[in-house]
Protein backbone atom coordinates (compact mmCIF):
# COMPACT_ATOMS: atom_id res chain seq x y z
CA UNK A 1 0.00 0.00 0.00
CA UNK A 2 1.52 3.30 -0.74
CA UNK A 3 1.80 6.34 1.63
CA UNK A 4 -0.80 8.37 -0.52
CA UNK A 5 -3.18 5.36 0.28
CA UNK A 6 -2.46 4.83 3.77
CA UNK A 7 -2.56 8.38 4.93
CA UNK A 8 -6.51 8.16 3.36
CA UNK A 9 -7.30 5.08 5.53
CA UNK A 10 -9.96 6.32 8.51
CA UNK A 11 -12.12 4.53 11.18
CA UNK A 12 -14.42 5.12 13.46
CA UNK A 13 -15.95 3.75 16.98
CA UNK A 14 -18.89 4.56 18.70
CA UNK A 15 -18.08 4.12 22.06
CA UNK A 16 -22.05 3.92 23.80
CA UNK A 17 -23.13 1.11 26.55
CA UNK A 18 -26.45 1.49 24.75
CA UNK A 19 -25.61 0.75 21.06
CA UNK A 20 -23.46 -1.77 22.13
CA UNK A 21 -26.24 -3.35 23.72
CA UNK A 22 -28.84 -2.78 21.07
CA UNK A 23 -31.06 -0.07 22.93
CA UNK A 24 -29.94 2.58 21.02
CA UNK A 25 -29.27 3.05 17.36
CA UNK A 26 -26.06 5.07 16.76
CA UNK A 27 -26.15 7.55 14.36
CA UNK A 28 -22.73 9.70 15.53
CA UNK A 29 -21.03 6.74 14.09
CA UNK A 30 -22.53 6.58 10.31
CA UNK A 31 -22.44 10.47 10.22
CA UNK A 32 -19.40 11.11 11.34
CA UNK A 33 -17.87 7.87 8.43
CA UNK A 34 -19.93 9.54 5.92
CA UNK A 35 -18.43 13.11 6.14
CA UNK A 36 -14.73 10.77 6.27
CA UNK A 37 -16.06 9.51 3.06
CA UNK A 38 -17.01 12.92 1.37
CA UNK A 39 -13.58 14.43 2.18
CA UNK A 40 -11.82 11.77 0.60
CA UNK A 41 -10.94 9.45 3.27
CA UNK A 42 -11.43 5.54 2.54
CA UNK A 43 -13.79 4.83 6.26
CA UNK A 44 -15.32 1.25 6.57
CA UNK A 45 -18.76 1.18 8.61
CA UNK A 46 -18.24 1.98 12.30
CA UNK A 47 -17.57 -0.26 14.90
CA UNK A 48 -19.29 -0.03 18.34
CA UNK A 49 -18.00 -0.73 21.85
CA UNK A 50 -19.26 -0.16 25.16
CA UNK A 51 -17.35 2.20 27.60
CA UNK A 52 -14.84 0.29 28.83
CA UNK A 53 -11.84 1.94 28.63
CA UNK A 54 -9.59 -1.33 28.01
CA UNK A 55 -11.55 -2.53 24.72
CA UNK A 56 -11.32 1.15 23.58
CA UNK A 57 -7.79 1.43 24.13
CA UNK A 58 -7.37 -1.88 22.59
CA UNK A 59 -9.50 -0.53 19.96
CA UNK A 60 -7.45 2.77 19.01
CA UNK A 61 -3.83 -0.05 19.67
CA UNK A 62 -5.32 -2.16 16.82
CA UNK A 63 -5.76 0.96 14.24
CA UNK A 64 -2.47 1.91 14.21
CA UNK A 65 -0.32 -0.43 15.30
CA UNK A 66 -1.96 -3.72 13.07
CA UNK A 67 -3.94 -1.52 10.39
CA UNK A 68 -1.86 1.24 10.12
CA UNK A 69 -4.88 3.76 9.82
CA UNK A 70 -3.91 7.48 9.33
CA UNK A 71 -7.22 8.58 11.14
CA UNK A 72 -9.57 6.95 14.13
CA UNK A 73 -11.75 8.76 15.48
CA UNK A 74 -14.62 8.11 18.62
CA UNK A 75 -17.49 9.21 19.01
CA UNK A 76 -19.01 9.08 22.43
CA UNK A 77 -17.89 9.07 26.20
CA UNK A 78 -15.98 12.53 26.46
CA UNK A 79 -18.85 14.15 29.11
CA UNK A 80 -18.83 14.00 32.68
CA UNK A 81 -20.20 10.73 33.35
CA UNK A 82 -18.95 7.78 35.35
CA UNK A 83 -18.74 6.03 32.48
CA UNK A 84 -17.37 8.20 29.67
CA UNK A 85 -13.97 6.58 29.97
CA UNK A 86 -12.91 7.66 26.11
CA UNK A 87 -10.36 10.53 26.87
CA UNK A 88 -8.56 8.63 29.07
CA UNK A 89 -8.36 5.68 27.04
CA UNK A 90 -6.87 7.61 24.81
CA UNK A 91 -4.70 9.25 26.58
CA UNK A 92 -2.98 5.87 27.46
CA UNK A 93 -2.23 5.20 23.81
CA UNK A 94 -0.98 8.31 22.58
CA UNK A 95 2.37 8.68 21.91
CA UNK A 96 1.60 12.59 22.02
CA UNK A 97 -1.21 15.12 22.32
CA UNK A 98 -2.54 17.42 19.62
CA UNK A 99 -3.99 20.17 21.50
CA UNK A 100 -4.89 22.62 18.55
CA UNK A 101 -7.54 20.32 17.38
CA UNK A 102 -9.48 19.64 20.74
CA UNK A 103 -8.96 23.43 21.80
CA UNK A 104 -10.81 23.93 18.06
CA UNK A 105 -13.68 21.80 18.35
CA UNK A 106 -14.26 23.65 22.14
CA UNK A 107 -14.51 26.50 21.02
CA UNK A 108 -16.60 26.00 18.03
CA UNK A 109 -19.08 24.00 20.15
CA UNK A 110 -19.25 26.40 22.97
CA UNK A 111 -20.27 29.40 20.47
CA UNK A 112 -23.08 26.91 19.69
CA UNK A 113 -23.98 25.38 23.32
CA UNK A 114 -22.56 26.72 26.48
CA UNK A 115 -21.93 22.93 27.94
CA UNK A 116 -19.52 22.14 25.28
CA UNK A 117 -16.77 23.25 27.82
CA UNK A 118 -17.39 20.56 29.40
CA UNK A 119 -16.33 18.08 27.15
CA UNK A 120 -12.92 15.89 27.72
CA UNK A 121 -12.03 15.05 23.67
CA UNK A 122 -8.49 14.44 23.19
CA UNK A 123 -6.74 14.29 20.04
CA UNK A 124 -3.31 12.62 19.42
CA UNK A 125 -0.97 10.78 17.81
CA UNK A 126 0.35 7.13 18.09
CA UNK A 127 2.23 5.91 15.47
CA UNK A 128 1.30 7.51 12.40
CA UNK A 129 -2.02 7.57 13.62
CA UNK A 130 -3.92 10.64 14.31
CA UNK A 131 -6.61 9.76 17.03
CA UNK A 132 -9.39 12.02 17.42
CA UNK A 133 -12.55 12.06 20.10
CA UNK A 134 -15.57 13.45 18.84
CA UNK A 135 -19.06 13.59 21.14
CA UNK A 136 -21.57 11.22 21.21
CA UNK A 137 -25.07 13.07 19.74
CA UNK A 138 -24.99 13.15 16.14
CA UNK A 139 -24.93 16.75 15.82
CA UNK A 140 -22.03 17.32 18.08
CA UNK A 141 -20.08 14.78 16.21
CA UNK A 142 -20.52 16.32 12.98
CA UNK A 143 -20.15 19.83 13.92
CA UNK A 144 -16.86 19.14 15.56
CA UNK A 145 -15.72 17.01 12.79
CA UNK A 146 -16.48 20.39 10.57
CA UNK A 147 -14.46 22.39 12.26
CA UNK A 148 -11.18 20.34 12.13
CA UNK A 149 -11.67 18.60 8.95
CA UNK A 150 -9.86 21.05 6.69
CA UNK A 151 -6.79 19.97 8.30
CA UNK A 152 -7.12 15.99 8.48
CA UNK A 153 -5.69 15.36 5.24
CA UNK A 154 -2.40 17.63 5.96
CA UNK A 155 -2.34 15.82 9.36
CA UNK A 156 -2.18 12.45 7.65
CA UNK A 157 0.21 13.65 5.22
CA UNK A 158 2.70 15.29 7.93
CA UNK A 159 2.29 11.69 9.83
CA UNK A 160 3.78 10.08 6.66
CA UNK A 161 6.50 12.58 6.23
CA UNK A 162 5.31 13.96 3.69
CA UNK A 163 4.47 17.62 3.75
CA UNK A 164 3.64 18.30 -0.23
CA UNK A 165 1.54 19.61 -1.75
CA UNK A 166 1.08 22.82 0.50
CA UNK A 167 -1.19 22.49 3.24
CA UNK A 168 -4.84 23.86 2.85
CA UNK A 169 -4.64 27.85 2.57
CA UNK A 170 -4.45 29.74 5.64
CA UNK A 171 -2.45 27.33 7.23
CA UNK A 172 0.66 29.30 6.57
CA UNK A 173 2.72 26.22 6.49
CA UNK A 174 2.88 26.16 10.59
CA UNK A 175 2.87 23.02 12.11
Amino acid sequence: MTDQETRRRAAVLTVSDRAAAGAFVDTAGPAVTSMLREAGFDAADPDVLADDPDAIGAWLRRQADEEGMALAVTAGGTGLGPRDQTPQATERVLDYRVEGLAEAMRAASIAIVPTAMLSRAVAGVRGRTLILNLPGSERAARENLEVVLPVLAHAAMQLTGDTEPSPPSGTHGRG
